[in-house]
């Protein structure tokens, strides 16, 4: 009986061994934003210095948040999003090129409070804040943060100081179905809701957001 108890505690011992070994490989690599910043050299053609895009085509990734960037490089190597530029360039990165990446441009400081124009700033306001719960909507600060910073565990991507031109573009992505990325559908849902006014009502308050 006492040899069965120690080759049954030995075989539980190598079982959780290599549950934990499998787990560990399984994990994604640490980024390091040292070495992104080498790597980072070819983004800066869209994303402007140290991730702050000044076309406002194009969004910018400082301090974006690291998971959603990483996230966001491998949805286009898989062709999860459709993008002519950045699909190419996200095949030849590695799970730690990606990991890099992500960690220099959310060390970079995002750019905060551009003009939002002042028309629109208030209808945007009010969808940011309150949501619209006749239709269903959610406020855009539950996932985003009351001044846009994000949600970085759960990879909710900061908003403040992106340019309302890229925004407003995501939003008609989502909408149409084009960008079918995130959890549980909710921005498909959200952007499906929203007018074309109302989406440039939001794009133009994030814009401003300090």
């Amino acid at each position: 009986m006492k040899r069965f108890l120690v080759f049954a505690s030995a075989s539980l011992s190598l079982s959780l061994a290599g549950a934990v070994s499998a787990a560990d490989s399984a994990a994604p690599p640490v980024g390091s934003a040292a070495a992104g910043a080498a790597k980072a050299v070819v983004c800066q053609a869209c994303h402007g210095p140290m991730g702050h895009s000044a076309n406002p085509e194009w969004p910018s990734l400082a301090g974006l948040g690291a998971p959603y960037i990483a996230a966001q490089l491998q949805n286009f190597k898989e062709g999860k999003r459709v993008n002519a530029i950045m699909m190419p360039n996200a095949m030849s990165l590695t799970p730690q090129d990606m990991a890099d990446l992500a960690a220099y441009f959310d060390s970079q400081t995002s750019t905060k409070g551009l003009e939002a124009d002042p028309s629109l700033a208030k209808a945007g306001e009010l969808l940011y804040r309150g949501g619209d719960t006749t239709r269903a909507v959610p406020a855009c600060e539950a996932c985003h943060g009351p001044n846009g910073a994000g949600n970085e565990p759960a990879k909710f991507p900061a908003l403040r100081g992106q340019q309302s031109v890229y925004v407003l573009s995501q939003l008609h992505n989502y909408a149409s179905g084009q960008r079918g990325t995130g959890p549980n559908g909710i921005m498909q849902m959200i952007a499906g809701r929203l007018s074309e006014d109302e989406m440039k009502a939001v794009a133009s308050y994030v814009q401003g957001l300090q």
